[in-house]
């Protein structure tokens, strides 16, 4: 990762901020499961090396720099929005709540805050939304690590739970073998019903 991605990082704490926590969400666009968000502090020291977006790195590769984030990290936050609140609030509600609800979970509470995306989430703590933030803020990227990895494991958790949609190996996500398991078994209680399935064809 390029010294330049602390570039957000060294700005905040040039404006006073000390505890700068960089957010992300997984499980947007999945059939099923949750979505998750999660929340890092890193120190200054905090070794980068192999950091990117969750989407561009290994299973393997994410898994061992989700274990150096949480030894690391001077603080980690997730926050949790199942299925059924998803289709009570929507998907960008939720998500958004979840990032919320990370942020809460570090203590004490970070003072400012870099959030993925166009949006700004609702908590009263200073932050800026940046769009593709996952690519350009350490912080950001290190969140949607923790946040992808720790849902990836809550899906092989529920593939055991819900047997017969093989839910450890597409996490929700519409692929065709999903859809022809909705089509056969009907929706598991983790699936988002406010979701549209395309049938599958045989």
């Amino acid at each position: 990762m390029s010294p330049s991605l602390w570039a957000l990082e060294i700005a905040a704490r040039q404006k006073g901020f000390l505890r700068v926590a960089g957010i992300d969400e997984a499980g947007r666009g999945p059939l099923a499961g949750p979505v998750v968000a999660a929340a890092v502090i890193l120190p200054e020291d905090f070794d980068a090396t192999g950091v990117d977006d969750s989407k561009k790195l290994t299973p393997k590769k994410r898994d061992l720099l989700f274990d150096r984030i949480r030894n690391k990290a001077l603080a980690v936050g997730t926050g949790i929005i199942g299925a059924e609140e998803i289709d009570r609030i929507n998907i960008l509600a939720a998500a958004l709540k979840a990032m919320a609800l990370a942020t809460e979970k570090i203590n004490p509470l970070p003072d400012f805050l870099l959030i993925d995306g166009p949006y700004k989430i609702p908590h009263p703590l200073p932050q800026q939304a940046i769009i593709s933030g996952d690519s350009l803020s350490v912080s950001i990227a290190c969140a949607s690590i923790v946040a992808k990895v720790t849902r990836d494991r809550m899906m092989e958790h529920y593939d055991g739970q819900f047997p017969g949609y093989n839910f450890k190996k597409h996490k929700g996500y519409g692929t065709k073998e999903h859809r022809q398991a909705i089509q056969r078994l009907g929706p598991s209680p983790i699936h988002r019903k406010s979701f549209t399935v395309r049938p599958v064809e045989d």
